[in-house]
Parts: C-alpha cells; structure tokens; sequence
C-alpha cells in the first residue's frame, strides 16, 4: 500500500512560527511518531511526505533517526490541503492503484489502524477511518448565535485519517474539484460531492488530530500510559 503523509501546514492554532509536526512530543518531533507507526505497520510499501520545502533539511534529520524500510518520497506542497495532496497524487509511482492518506497531525495513529485500512481497501474503492460522535452536535445559524437543529447523534461520525481510495478515482475528483471550484477539508469530501460511496471503518479514540496547544497536552498523556 503506499501512504502519502500531508504534512504542509504551518502552526498557527497552535501558535508556533513553525511547521507544528517538528514541534516535541514525548522528547521528539510529533511527526516522528507517525513514522514509528509505519514502520511498524506491515501494509505500507512506499511513503510520500507532503511538506514545504523549508521542512525538508528537518524531516530528513528525523527520518534518518527512524528505521524506515519503504522508500521515502518528500514532496512539495500547495498553499492548501487541498492542493497539497493533488500534488501528492501526481508524485506517486505510476503502479500505485490504491493509496492511503494520513494527516501528519494526527500522530497517534497505531500501526494496527494503518494496516486496517490498507486491508480494507482491498475491497472498496473509498474509506475513511471514523469514530462514532459521543457529544450532542447542534447546528447554528451563520452568525453562530443561534440554535437551528440537532441532528440524530446515532448517524454522526467524527471523520479521521487514514483515509483510503483508489488512486484514479480520487484523480478524478480532484480534477473535477479544480473544474468546479469546490474547497473541502478532507478528501472523502470530494468523493461525495461527486456522488460516490465512502465506507467507513472503525478508527480510535486516541487518533486525535494534533492542532492547538491543549491537544498537545491530550497526546502527551496518552503516550506517557502507552509507553509508561
């Protein structure tokens, strides 16, 4: 399977001047766990890092300190997600059939959850590794004073990443969003607008999404109960 790591971002919510996937986490850079639970994982064949170019002279010092037996691909990114995993799509293998996706902040991800999804795509076109919503969602109006709806919190899943899909398809979407004008925040986004299935498989809990200093927190003790 290969995995493209979308890693451009800066640290803006997190209020840092740098790439928040080289801040510390555990006594190293965050993304380093990501690259600890590859190769760990037995699914992933190939690995591509979306990142700016100014992250490569750092990502390279990291990756050298993690056994990685997959070749490594950084990849420049875009000015949006968006635009960074087109760019990834484009710099993968040409025998590359099927890709995983993974957001870099979310760097508790275990190597069991990538393996999963890359076996389940085995047998669907599209996925994406969700976790069932505890909270009640309320929907407010644009200004976000008020209350318009609550939707059935039994069909409500919290999208993570990996996300999985046959790499053509997910081509073609892409094209169709820059045909259209479409902007969205992940990349099974894309799939439903252009009216696909997207089958979810169970994600974890401890997935969460690295962005703001508290999240930091949260992770931090998370992986001091993993690795007492």
């Amino acid at each position: 399977m290969h995995l493209l790591i979308a890693a451009a971002g800066q640290g803006r919510r997190m209020g840092s001047q740098r790439n928040k996937l080289l801040l510390p986490l555990g006594g190293v850079p965050l993304i380093t766990w990501t690259l600890r639970a590859v190769a760990a994982a037995h699914q992933i064949e190939w690995l591509g890092i979306i990142s700016q170019a100014e992250d490569w002279p750092d990502l390279r010092e990291i990756l050298a300190l993690v056994p990685l037996a997959v070749p490594v691909q950084l990849i420049l990114g875009g000015a949006t997600r968006q635009e960074s995993v087109w760019r990834g799509l484009a710099a993968l293998p040409l025998a590359a059939e099927r890709v995983l996706i993974h957001d870099g902040a979310r760097a508790l991800a275990t190597p069991e959850l990538l393996d999963q999804c890359a076996l389940a795509l085995e047998s669907t076109s599209a996925l994406v590794a969700a976790v069932p919503v505890k909270d009640t969602i309320k929907v407010a109006d644009p200004a976000g004073q008020w209350i318009e709806s609550t939707p059935d919190r039994q069909r409500l899943w919290a999208a993570q990443t990996p996300q999985g899909f046959q790499v053509e398809c997910l081509k073609g979407c892409h094209q169709q969003a820059q045909a259209e004008g479409w902007e969205v925040t992940d990349d099974a986004a894309l799939l439903e607008r252009c009216g696909l299935p997207v089958q979810i498989v169970m994600g974890e809990e401890s997935n969460l999404k690295v962005t703001t200093p508290f999240d930091l927190a949260v992770a931090e003790l998370i992986l001091s109960r993993r690795h007492p």
